[in-house]
């Protein structure tokens, strides 16, 4: 069996591929292949030539700014494509040398190795999904700017506003209102409310294609059961669920809590341990979503009227679980306070234990990922 499989590693580029290969005899050498053009035709030519005789094809390359059209390309063409986690590929601590042919060659050794792990692939709803989350990220980012720097214009020029809350029907009216001597900051004080505009008003058309498309995604049951923990509207459990995809693959909910970097990092040797702050590591997004939602945990346990008409249509097994959680993760946050952790020492704690309530939520529902 090792002489009929071909480990192929593949360092991409936007215009050429370098290959590798490692035939499937471990004391074989890895050779450099050479390099093709980006292109479905040598592509395929490419696979024809080195599948003859019944060889089988195990590709990989490094996820990137590609996607996913060359796994999905190789995988049509009845090969095996792994699309490879960048962070996770082992490499040696003296190593400054870096080209595409030493790469290419570097991923088919790992691969026949086994020593690569690959990534988990979307399918293309998942992906179009998930970009329109990442866009509705955009918008309200460029909102917050444009705020800010409306505000800070106001500041610069000594124009305090002297009610309490910003952003409300009153603070607009009186930004409207404010007027410049100088053309030049006339100009730039209305290009600036013109921008906040159109950052809204992109928002608004962002959130209303999200919302349409959810309906026709196989992972809107896990939105909606997600809907049922507090802090999660259909905004939040939407962004948890295109960044994290198949909940499935995480065989326990410390896994996917790793994923997502809210376990204590560790420095450990011998009889010392020592434990620090969170690791920061995996998906940013779906950290970001969590704090934000835990934010909401801060108040005593109870079924508001939103909680209530959103999960009123979902299973008891689901709503029961979400009030588990809300009542630990209330009387949590309550108890670490009362110990004098800081805020975002018991945000993250909170967050963490949050994600583990979404992922016993979401094994519920969730259907069979290809």
């Amino acid at each position: 069996m090792e002489d009929n499989i071909i480990y192929v590693g593949l360092d991409v580029s936007k215009k050429t591929i370098s290959v590798a290969l490692a035939p499937g005899n471990p004391r074989s050498p890895v050779t450099y292949y050479g390099s093709i053009t980006y292109s479905h035709d040598d592509l395929c030519k490419l696979c024809r030539k080195l599948s003859r005789g019944g060889v089988q094809l195990h590709l990989c390359y490094e996820a990137g700014p590609f996607g996913y059209r060359l796994h999905r390309l190789l995988v049509g063409l009845g090969h095996i494509c792994d699309v490879i986690a960048p962070s996770l590929i082992p490499r040696r601590p003296g190593d400054r040398v870096k080209t595409d042919r030493r790469d290419a060659m570097s991923l088919a050794s790992l691969l026949r190795a086994g020593q690569l792990t690959a990534v988990w692939i979307p399918d293309e709803t998942h992906e179009a999904v998930r970009s329109l989350v990442r866009l509705r990220g955009l918008a309200v980012d460029d909102v917050r700017r444009a705020r800010q720097q409306i505000v800070s214009m106001c500041l610069m020029q000594d124009r305090n506003y002297p009610g309490k809350s910003y952003w409300t029907k009153t603070h607009r009216r009186w930004l409207v209102e404010q007027k410049f001597d100088h053309v030049a900051l006339s100009f730039s004080y209305s290009e600036l409310l013109q921008r906040l505009e159109r950052a809204e008003a992109m928002v608004v058309r962002v959130r209303a294609e999200l919302r349409s498309s959810l309906g026709q995604w196989a992972l809107f049951c896990v939105v909606d059961a997600l809907t049922a923990l507090r802090g999660f509207d259909w905004e939040n459990a939407a962004i948890v669920v295109s960044e994290i995809g198949d909940f499935s693959r995480f065989s326990s909910a410390r896994q996917l809590m790793a994923y997502v970097g809210l376990v204590p990092s560790e420095a450990s040797s011998g009889e010392k341990r020592k434990r620090g702050a969170i690791t920061k590591m995996g998906n940013g997004v779906v950290r970001t979503a969590l704090v934000e939602a835990a934010w909401s945990y801060r108040f005593p346990a109870r079924l508001s009227y939103k909680i209530r008409e959103r999960s009123a249509h979902l299973p008891e097994p689901i709503r029961a679980t979400a009030w588990k959680a809300q009542t630990r993760l209330c009387g949590r946050m309550r108890h670490l306070h009362a110990q004098g952790k800081s805020q975002n020492t018991a945000l993250a704690a909170i967050a963490r234990e949050l994600i583990g309530f979404a992922w016993a939520i979401a094994r519920m529902v969730e259907p069979k990922m290809s």
